[in-house]
């Protein structure tokens, strides 16, 4: 599967659409194409998608925040595979180090002045403790606050029946 579209298309809506200039799409791609060309380089399964196409659906889920499903269901793939492609290309272009943003140091150094702010608000694990880890088990083994609607009402003779000498209610 093709993109269809693209290549006519304005640089000003591409922009538009995905973020990122042409220019730098198709340096996206040829990082990409690299990297699939060396993990098949031993042999495995092809992937159905083209390059470009799990690019897009990797800059549609960065640009519009769409679920793994809506992206997976407009290109024709499952959630999870949508989930497996879109990971595989934010790993891949991460490693590469061609599209990484200053740090700290360079930017305050330079004498530009910057005008952009970036937020970071990608989807992260949710780290939770271990089943078998110390802190859970001493927390399930601490006796929980008493219920005060199971409390016992009386005098606290309700556990002897009447004829073992309980004082009448």
């Amino acid at each position: 599967m093709e993109l269809q579209g693209f290549e006519d298309m304005p640089d000003v809506t591409f922009r538009r659409l995905t973020g990122i200039r042409k220019r730098t799409f198709r340096e996206m791609v040829s990082v990409l194409q690299h990297a699939e060309a060396h993990r098949k380089a031993r042999g495995g399964k092809p992937n159905h998608l083209a390059v470009s196409v799990r690019l897009l659906m990797t800059l549609e889920y960065w640009r519009e925040y769409r679920t793994y499903l809506h992206i997976g269901h407009s290109d024709g793939v499952s959630e999870s595979t949508a989930y497996r492609n879109i990971r595989w290309c934010e790993d891949t272009l991460i490693t590469s180090g061609a599209f990484t943003l200053p740090g700290k140091k360079a930017l305050v150094g330079s004498d530009r002045a910057y005008e952009v702010v970036l937020i970071d608000a990608t989807e992260t694990p949710v780290e939770r403790p271990q089943k078998n880890s110390v802190a859970t088990i001493r927390a399930r083994k601490t006796p929980h606050a008493e219920d005060p609607a199971r409390r016992r009402q009386g005098d606290g003779h309700d556990h002897l029946p009447r004829a073992c000498g309980r004082p009448p209610a």
